[in-house]
């Protein structure tokens, strides 16, 4: 059962550049989807694959009832099965992945809802063991505080998802997950819904995580990860990093100065040595003093060594049970630092491919859209607004249209 989350990415940040999810900016109220590949197509040979499928589901003691339930109104979403080929922290660079999943205004918005469940997340940190800043973090990663929780029906998307083939059978455990999750009792149809790939809840459990990890903290009854309420959602995440190996008292990591020189190849998790080793080679904390040993770590430094570096320890792995890109686990752990309190990070990213930092490319944003080129959100981050605002401004100009900031593109707008 623990190895369920590594077979899908965090949901919610996966879509966040396709703007489903309404990316980086602060909270917008839920809704039905409104992206029609979000809504059911017609597909006959979708109906035909579920018409097969409520047979081996009926064989499995899912009754007729909770079929006609759960498939009413069911249908094919081709919008999932293209997120699922778009998957935002394993395609997107770290700088632009904590600008997605981690800028300052949400870094501010997430400081209150911590501070409005502190109590909650002390009781939780103390029974499990996990802190109560990296169940926050995990909270604010996955669906930005409880507020974007998703709207897609979970037995629609992992249908589709079971449908297409790609990952069949993780994704038709899914489904079926789901049923029983509907046959005793916890959910009703209308409240299974979540992401594209059938997370719900405040921290986007997949079915079979729930099944297995999903906790009634307050003892009444009922393992409540759907309600507005977020204390059985925080308490079950939790859970699962305390029983995927979570470690009390140490921590994920953190960030670290590389001394000149520092070899590239001993950079990946694959990598690993003691602490002493490292300290013996310069590396030292961001923050100041001498680094801590909690066992064997690893360096890594996703930009290069030039960029900003951390040192992981084996809570970091066990963060990645939850979502398997390394680019996730450092979100959820610089996110964690914040909402403690903690600063930005110490290391600097440098230039991207087209020359460009994180603030010119800020900058683009805010003035092709002052142009008339609908950018979206002005976070740094080229994604598909941006790249349709450099193409029509591109084709307005005269220029060679490649939706990228080219010389032409940088000099007239920069």
């Amino acid at each position: 059962m623990q190895v369920t989350r590594r077979f899908v990415t965090s949901a919610i940040a996966a879509t966040l550049v396709s703007g489903c999810m309404g990316g980086g900016g602060l909270p917008v109220a839920a809704g039905a989807p409104t992206d029609p590949s979000l809504r059911p197509q017609p597909n006959p040979a979708f109906d035909a694959w579920v018409r097969a499928f409520r047979g081996r589901a009926a064989s499995r003691g899912i009754r007729a009832s909770v079929l006609d339930d759960a498939f009413r109104g069911a249908g094919f979403l081709p919008g999932v099965i293209e997120r699922d080929r778009n998957q935002t922290e394993f395609k997107r660079s770290l700088e632009d992945y904590l600008a997605i999943v981690a800028p300052e205004e949400k870094v501010s918005f997430g400081r209150g809802k911590y501070a409005g469940a502190r109590s909650v997340l002390n009781e939780v940190a103390a029974r499990y063991g996990v802190p109560a800043e990296i169940s926050a973090a995990i909270w604010g990663v996955e669906s930005y505080f409880g507020t974007k929780r998703g709207t897609i029906p979970v037995i629609s998307a992992t249908a589709t998802l079971a449908f297409d083939g790609r990952r069949g059978d993780f994704f038709e455990a899914q489904l079926m997950a789901a049923l029983r999750i509907l046959q005793n009792g916890d959910a009703r149809a209308d409240q299974l819904v979540g992401s594209w790939a059938g997370a719900m809840g405040h921290t986007q459990f997949i079915p079979t995580t729930y099944e297995g990890f999903a906790v009634d903290f307050r003892g009444d009854g009922k393992r409540e990860i759907w309600s507005d309420d977020p204390t059985d959602g925080l308490a079950s995440t939790a859970n699962y990093l305390a029983k995927s190996g979570w470690r009390r008292s140490a921590p994920w990591g953190m960030e670290v100065i590389l001394p000149a020189g520092f070899d590239s190849g001993l950079l990946g998790r694959g990598r690993k040595r003691g602490v002493g080793a490292w300290r013996n080679m310069g590396v030292r904390p961001a923050a100041g003093g001498s680094l801590p040993d909690h066992g064997n770590a690893a360096i890594l430094a996703p930009a290069g060594v030039g960029g900003p570096a951390f040192i992981t320890y084996r809570n970091f792995d066990v963060i990645l049970r939850y979502n398997a890109s390394e680019n996730y686990g450092l979100g959820v752990g610089y996110l964690a630092g914040r909402l403690a309190g903690g600063g930005p990070l110490k290391g600097t990213f440098g230039p991207d491919r087209y020359g460009l930092t994180l603030a010119q490319r800020k900058r683009l944003q805010e003035r092709l859209t002052a142009a008339g080129f609908d950018a979206g959100k002005a976070d740094g981050v080229l994604g598909k607004k941006s790249e349709a605002a450099l193409r029509a401004f591109q084709a307005a100009r005269g220029m060679t249209v490649t939706g990228t900031p080219t010389p032409e593109v940088i000099a007239a707008l920069l």
